[in-house]
């Protein structure tokens, strides 16, 4: 296998890419307007894309929202990653809550609707 990538699918891709930017500090590394990638610093080779979900490129019936996925981003604090998703006025499903298996989760959803569990271990 030379390369794998989830894309997210929305109806408008400026505004997702811009969440995992701001959230979590992903950068563009390609932009075609329809379709943005995007990676960050600390994990080389990882990839997300995001994908206008009116493209010709996506088959009919696939533009409904997202459901029975979660995307996890481990980090180091979901303390600053809270914070940071209240000053983006993001949607929170679940704030910070420690969880059995040491944990501490927070569950948030994307502008295109995609659920995003950000988790860090509890020390």
């Amino acid at each position: 296998m030379n390369r794998a990538f989830s894309n997210i699918l929305t109806s408008d891709v400026s505004a997702t890419a811009q969440f995992y930017e701001d959230l979590l500090g992903m950068k563009r590394t390609g932009d075609f307007g329809w379709f943005v990638i995007l990676s960050h610093d600390d994990m080389p080779g990882f990839e997300l894309g995001v994908l206008d979900h009116s493209h010709k490129t996506i088959p009919v019936g696939m533009t409904a929202d997202p459901s029975g996925i979660v995307l996890t981003f481990v980090v180091e604090s979901v303390e600053n990653v809270h914070k940071r998703a209240i000053d983006m006025k993001a949607e929170i499903i679940e704030g910070p809550t420690n969880l059995p298996y040491g944990q501490r989760r927070l569950m948030l959803r994307d502008p295109a609707g995609t659920a995003v569990d950000v988790s860090a271990p509890i020390v």
